[in-house]
């Protein structure tokens, strides 16, 4: 086989979404990738930093939403203005990526893209820098268009699956196992999710994609021409946000996976050789902090009595104090305090809806 072409890489990052799971800490304005929880820094500038050596700062695009444009402009203000772009409105991932393929191929239509979310915790960033890496070779040897699989720890019903055929052997591509796709699956219910990991040959579907601009384009085209010609004008237009602010709105709502991944000519799949978490609720976040003996997680000054296997976390730093009670997850913010039991964490989301509007 040919050597891949020495091409130039991109990335954009998914930063947009909704600030319910994590409330009181996160907000409309302030999501989850915007929150400092596992340290000085946030998930999404770990994610931007995890790229350097991979992409250069120059070519990650961040693409967020209006009410969080302003937060995201914040984080990175040695970033080019044009490398933040705020989404007009919600519209599914496939549009949101057609944005930054159109993004992308004015500036390089033989370059490899890189799709990331910008919420995930990934520790092993030189782990994740080789896998990428390997993806991205795959990527430009043709069309073929690359995702990153994460091998299933649990049968978890709250994630896509993706079910791997035949196995891909590259040259030189020894970081991780790469595989066809033989199909997507969407969320399964659990018992489903039982038989994916007893069976084997399933990986969770991480939501990060690999192309080169040539094979996406041809995909998008010959898949979903309506997001093909949106690309086309983002490409030759004079006035890149006018003609998104104009046609964004008349883009169909599908998510990548709908529109392109699961209809796509021939996908691969790579196997995460790195830890991920995709932090979906606090529950998530208590296995990173502080334990006691009682097995109560916390980040803040805490004295127990009587109290087993709560979770605290406190964004002011208070002391906390727990008398008789277990199971609980206790979030204080300088504005509201949650309390709640560790099996309610999912519902969150839906006591956020009734909050008053000064607090979401």
């Amino acid at each position: 086989m040919d050597q891949p072409r020495k091409t130039s890489r991109y990335a954009l990052i998914l930063a947009g979404g909704s600030g319910q799971r994590f409330w009181p800490l996160s907000r409309d304005h302030l999501p989850k990738q915007l929150l400092k929880l596992f340290g000085s820094k946030t998930l999404l500038e770990m994610t931007v930093e995890r790229l350097d050596g991979l992409v250069p700062r120059g070519n990650i695009l961040i693409l967020t939403n209006t009410q969080q444009e302003a937060a995201v402009r914040a984080l990175f203000p040695a970033l080019p203005a044009e490398n933040i772009i705020a989404e007009p409105e919600k519209r599914d991932t496939a549009p949101a990526i057609a944005i930054g393929i159109g993004w992308v191929v004015a500036r390089d239509p033989s370059a490899t893209m890189i799709v990331l979310p910008a919420d995930h915790l990934i520790k092993d960033d030189a782990g994740f820098r080789r896998v990428l890496d390997q993806a991205a070779c795959a990527a430009e040897f043709g069309s073929s268009l690359v995702t990153v699989g994460i091998k299933p720890s649990w049968p978890c019903p709250s994630y896509g699956y993706i079910e791997r055929g035949q196995r891909v052997s590259l040259p030189g591509a020894d970081a991780a196992p790469m595989y066809e796709v033989a199909r997507f699956r969407e969320k399964p219910n659990p018992e489903l999710a039982e038989h994916f990991l007893a069976q084997g040959g399933f990986a969770w579907n991480a939501g990060m994609f690999i192309w080169s601009i040539p094979a996406i384009f041809s995909e998008l085209t010959r898949h979903c021409p309506v997001l093909a010609d949106f690309v086309s004008e983002l490409r030759n237009s004079k006035d890149f946000m006018a003609t998104v602010r104009g046609q964004f709105h008349r883009l169909p709502k599908l998510s990548i996976d709908y529109a392109l991944m699961e209809r796509a000519t021939r996908v691969l799949n790579i196997e995460a050789g790195f830890d991920w978490d995709d932090v979906g609720n606090w529950t998530s976040v208590g296995r990173y902090l502080d334990k006691d003996a009682a097995g109560n997680q916390h980040n803040a000054p805490l004295t127990t009595l009587d109290a087993a296997d709560n979770l605290v976390f406190s964004q002011t730093g208070q002391h906390i104090a727990l008398l008789g009670v277990h199971d609980l997850i206790v979030i204080a913010a300088g504005d509201a305090l949650l309390v709640t039991t560790r099996a309610q964490a999912e519902n969150i989301k839906k006591l956020a809806d009734k909050l008053p509007a000064s607090l979401k």
